[in-house]
């Protein structure tokens, strides 16, 4: 599965409270996902950073194959291209997670756009900041291709309990047996009974 994903983030103070988020369609144009987290303390590129991971992460969880992702930042989509060096030793891992996770897609493209094409992310990067806490609505839970294989596997497990159903049958004759002495017992409660009733008489 392809999908469109535009990245956003920021920081009031570069460093400061800030905010990065994500947008993901179908190459159609329909939401699959929309997320702002609020970062208590970040800079600009910290905040662009972790947007790409975390929108990267949601497509692996959504089994999606094949990422086209936009962002505003030029240093970001240079450095995640590897044309521009990064000297922040904090970026330098944050980006080494990011390419952990996207070596699992089919494919990645990745490319500068201007602002005014990135307006849904920007907003919802703005919208965290406001509100100081996350925004927006997470991918929803759908199996991936490959986890899926394995259930097959493991429900052919639950099959051991077979075996089981034999031993049942024998356990069934104790009951006939529980009824045979009811009914023994029962037969003796009738005499005394009768012997009650002449009594009577």
């Amino acid at each position: 599965m392809k999908v469109k994903i535009n990245i956003d983030g920021g920081s009031r103070g570069n460093p400061g409270p800030g905010a990065s988020a994500y947008v993901i369609k179908t190459p159609e144009g329909k939401l699959l996902a929309q997320e702002g987290h609020f970062l208590a303390h970040c800079t600009n590129n910290h905040a662009e950073f972790t947007a790409l991971k975390r929108a990267a992460q949601a497509c692996l969880e959504m089994g999606a194959t094949e990422l086209d992702i936009r962002s505003d930042s030029l240093l970001l989509v240079k450095q995640y291209l590897g044309e521009y060096k990064i000297k922040n030793q904090n970026l330098k891992d944050l980006i080494g997670q990011i390419r952990q996770i996207t070596e699992n897609f089919k494919a990645v493209h990745i490319q500068h756009v201007p602002r005014e094409q990135n307006k849904e992310a920007d907003a919802l990067a703005n919208k965290a900041m406001d509100a100081k806490h996350d925004v927006g609505c997470p991918p929803a839970a759908k199996p991936q291709p490959a986890p899926g294989t394995p259930v097959p596997a493991s429900s052919a497990k639950p099959a051991a309990p077979a075996p089981q159903t034999p031993a049942q049958p024998a356990e069934q004759p104790a009951p006939k047996a529980v009824k045979k002495t009811a009914k023994k017992t029962s037969k003796p409660k009738k005499g005394p009974q009768q012997l009650n009733l002449f009594d009577g008489f």
